[in-house]
C-alpha cells in the first residue's frame, strides 16, 4: 500500500469510476446499481468530495479502495455519523486496504462525533468481519431491503460508539 488519503475533487473520476466498478463486479453488496451513480454528474461529484470525507487507498499510485463518512445533519442527529461507500478491488484485498480505510474514517470521526453507523449486507460475511474487528455490533437487520433482480437481500445495520 502505498498510501491512504483524504480525496479531493481533483479525484472525483476515479472515485465515480471506482464506484461504478464496484456497483457493477458486486451487485449483491451495496445498495445502489451503476444506474443510480450515472446520474450523478461530476460536478455534483466534486462538490461531494469537498463537503464529505472520502478516504482513498492507493496502491502503485492508482486508486484501489474507498471508503466514506457524513455527518448526520440536525440538532438531534448531529452526534452521528454514517460509514459508507466502503470498497476494496478484489486484487488489492488481504494486504490491509479495508482495515487502513475503517481506521483512516474512524480517525476522522473522532471528536467529531459520538458514533458511527453503517449497513453490510447480510451475505458478506468478509465485510462484517471487517467492521466488528473495528468494534462495530449489529443492532440490528433490515429483512429484504435491497432488491437485486428476483432476489431480495437483507442488511445488518452495524454501530460503534466512540465516546
Amino acid at each position: 500500500m502505498d498510501r491512504i488519503r483524504r480525496l479531493g475533487p481533483d479525484d472525483a473520476a476515479q472515485f465515480q469510476a471506482m464506484r461504478r466498478e464496484g456497483f457493477t463486479r458486486f451487485p449483491g453488496q451495496f445498495r445502489y446499481a451503476p444506474e443510480d451513480e450515472d446520474g450523478v454528474g461530476v460536478e455534483e461529484t466534486e462538490r461531494r468530495l469537498r463537503e464529505q470525507f472520502v478516504a482513498g487507498a492507493f496502491v502503485d499510485g492508482a486508486l484501489a479502495g474507498i471508503a466514506g463518512f457524513s455527518r448526520f445533519a440536525g440538532r438531534k442527529l448531529c452526534h452521528k455519523g454514517l460509514l459508507w461507500g466502503m470498497y476494496v478491488r478484489p486484487e488489492a484485498q488481504g494486504a490491509g486496504l479495508g482495515s487502513a480505510l475503517v481506521d483512516a474514517v474512524l480517525g476522522h470521526a473522532r471528536g467529531k462525533v459520538e458514533l458511527v453507523q453503517l449497513t453490510v449486507m447480510d451475505h458478506n460475511p468478509r465485510a462484517r468481519r471487517l467492521y466488528e474487528r473495528h468494534g462495530f455490533v449489529e443492532y440490528g437487520r433490515e429483512p429484504s431491503a435491497v432488491r437485486v433482480g428476483d432476489e431480495y437481500l437483507d442488511e445488518i445495520l452495524m454501530i460503534k460508539r466512540l465516546a
